[in-house]
């Protein structure tokens, strides 16, 4: 079936398959254990054949007691064999879509900032969420069975030839017509309709995260019903591609039945001629009628084997093309030299890929113990300088280095270990305040979280709320205004191991006292554990920061540095800093 594929899919299923990290063992106890179910049903068929033919005969009962056995024996092995499979193969399955998470997480978590700030909220649950279901469901419900059925269907075809060979070849004939054929046809009439079925599924998931995240303001502008009524519009949608794939479901499902009657006519028509010839014994013939009813059990599963197959194929391309094709680039190693690491940004020209050059002309030296300052208005281009130092952008000209190691291609696990960056839209997790904080390292102690929560302002805050830290938070932080959210992830970015911290713009959403004074507490040379970058476009608050650098746009929208030092030097000498301080102070 893998051969109705595109190349395209063959190669992002291969490449799932092994971000599954399948168990090799484990699959193949679940072959194991679907051929014995699957070949116990066969052999309770043609032993129940034999055993009623035999049985018409009227022999000494002796001569029954054998075959008696050996159908409680086969009705047995077929009901306990099925269910030991169906817990061996969803073992697999289940720990194959764990792996396949943890490896899109981990791939994700070194991929390219713009790749994945492309993707829409609801566009990554679905690859991450239902997509790897579906990939999940291609082990269970695609790869098992296609396996499981050509290994006893190849059984059956042997022991039946043995008998008779003109029924073995019918036999065949019709498993291939059956097992072939009509998954071949199912598969090929459904790929229009679950492609049209997958991005509904996609729009769905969009519009549901559009109304989870935002129904208060969409109520407020009038649009909720609208929205509510696009997702019944979607889900009128689904259910109509159901009904369209459903259509060549049945009529593989009518083919499959059809051979079953060809290979049954068919082992008559051939059978009957030779019992009368004496080349086949009457009791064989019934086994020869009666077993292909059984055989056909493997093939009936195949269509919808064929239909996920193409669902899977479909949801594997998806996230590949979410990681990206190929290899991951070849990264190097930051040496563990044991000196406090060292971040030096050389002429730097910094943009997003495929965007223009925004600014230019940048060379910074961060240190453990340095306190730096970056200002300049919104939009000048200062969060993606924090994304090119810490490796997440590749500059445009220039360099960064980490130790010497080029940031852009430094081992990410190295960098972590180094850097720590909270963003501007960096995310408050539907948890507990403390285990928000234990998001950037899982021990921190309850006393750690505290003191943390007091060095970001939040003490008295955390003091008022009714549980404490263990206060519960909204997801993306809507419990809680715009100022403690920043201050939340600004704690959980100290609660970092990383000795060096780029925070954007922590100070945002805060009355301008409350600003300046955490600004004071971050740039405070008495901590000296740490360097400290910090973006933000206000001025004051700054008086502690070894150097301030600040960034202006030329006539051709490209940010330079106009002026850098000490805060009490600036307003000395810089003119134009002076006039904007005292703007701001008014």
């Amino acid at each position: 079936m893998i051969l109705f594929l595109t190349q395209k899919e063959r190669r992002a299923v291969r490449r799932v398959i092994d971000l599954l990290d399948v168990d090799k063992k484990n699959f193949i106890l679940s072959v194991l254990l679907g051929v014995l179910g699957l070949g116990a049903a066969i052999a309770l068929s043609a032993t129940s054949a034999w055993l009623i033919a035999r049985a018409s005969q009227h022999p000494p009962v002796l001569y029954l007691t054998v075959a008696a056995v050996a159908v409680r024996l086969f009705g047995i092995s077929r009901a306990l064999m099925r269910y030991l499979q169906r817990l061996a193969s969803h073992q697999v399955a289940l720990t194959g879509m764990d792996a396949l998470r943890q490896n899109v997480y981990r791939i994700l978590s070194t991929t390219r900032v713009d790749t994945v700030a492309k993707l829409q909220r609801g566009d990554l649950l679905a690859r991450t969420g239902s997509d790897v279901d579906e990939v999940g469901n291609l082990v269970v419900k695609s790869l098992l069975p296609s396996i499981v059925t050509t290994i006893v269907g190849v059984g059956t075809v042997i022991g039946i030839s043995l008998l008779s060979p003109a029924a073995g070849l019918i036999l065949l004939l019709c498993l291939l017509v059956s097992g072939v054929i009509a998954p071949a046809l199912n598969m090929y009439a459904a790929r229009e309709a679950e492609m049209s079925s997958r991005h509904a599924r996609t729009q769905l998931s969009e519009s549901v995260v559009t109304v989870m995240d935002g129904a208060s303001e969409l109520q407020i502008q009038g649009r909720l019903a609208h929205v509510r009524e696009r997702i019944e519009r979607i889900e009128d949608s689904l259910v109509a591609s159901t009904r369209q794939a459903a259509w060549p479901a049945g009529w593989a499902a009518a083919l499959d039945r059809l051979a079953m009657g060809a290979a049954v006519v068919g082992a008559l028509l051939v059978g009957i001629p030779q019992t009368r010839s004496g080349a086949l014994a009457a009791v064989a013939l019934a086994v020869i009628v009666l077993t292909p009813l059984a055989a056909f059990e493997g093939t009936a599963e195949l269509p919808s084997a064929a239909v996920q197959l193409l669902r899977s194929a479909d949801a594997a391309t998806r996230i590949v093309d979410l990681l990206g094709e190929g290899d991951a680039p070849q990264t190097h190693p930051i040496a563990h030299t044991g000196a406090t690491p060292r971040v030096v940004a050389e002429n730097l020209a910094i943009g997003w890929p495929d965007g223009p050059t925004i600014a230019r002309g940048i060379s910074l030296d961060i240190t453990v113990g340095s306190h730096i300052a970056i200002v300049g208005p919104s939009g000048i281009g200062k969060s993606t300088l924090l994304f090119t130092l810490a490796g997440m952008l590749p500059p445009k000209e220039g360099r960064v280095t980490i130790d010497g190691v080029d940031a852009w291609q430094a081992d990410r696990d190295d960098v972590t270990r180094r850097i720590t960056m909270t963003a501007e839209d960096a995310h408050i997790f539907a948890t507990t305040v403390y285990e928000n904080i234990r998001v950037a390292r899982s021990d921190v102690t309850r006393e750690e979280a505290r003191q943390l929560l007091d060095t970001a302002g939040l003490g008295q805050w955390c003091d008022a709320l009714p549980a404490g830290l263990d206060t519960l938070i909204g997801s993306g932080g809507t419990t809680v205004s715009g100022g403690e959210r920043r201050r939340l992830l600004l704690a959980r970015a100290l609660a970092a191991p990383a000795p060096l911290v780029l925070l954007d713009e922590p100070a945002e959403h805060l009355d301008a006292t409350t600003a300046d004074a955490l600004m004071d507490t971050l740039l405070s040379p008495t901590d000296q554990g740490r360097g400290i970058v910090v973006v933000t476009h206000r001025l004051s608050g700054l008086a502690k920061a070894d150097q301030v650098i600040v960034l202006e746009q030329d006539e051709d929208g490209i940010a330079h540095v106009v002026e850098s030092g000490t805060h009490d030097q600036l307003i000395a000498h810089a003119g134009n800093y002076r006039w904007a301080l005292q703007q701001e102070e008014q």
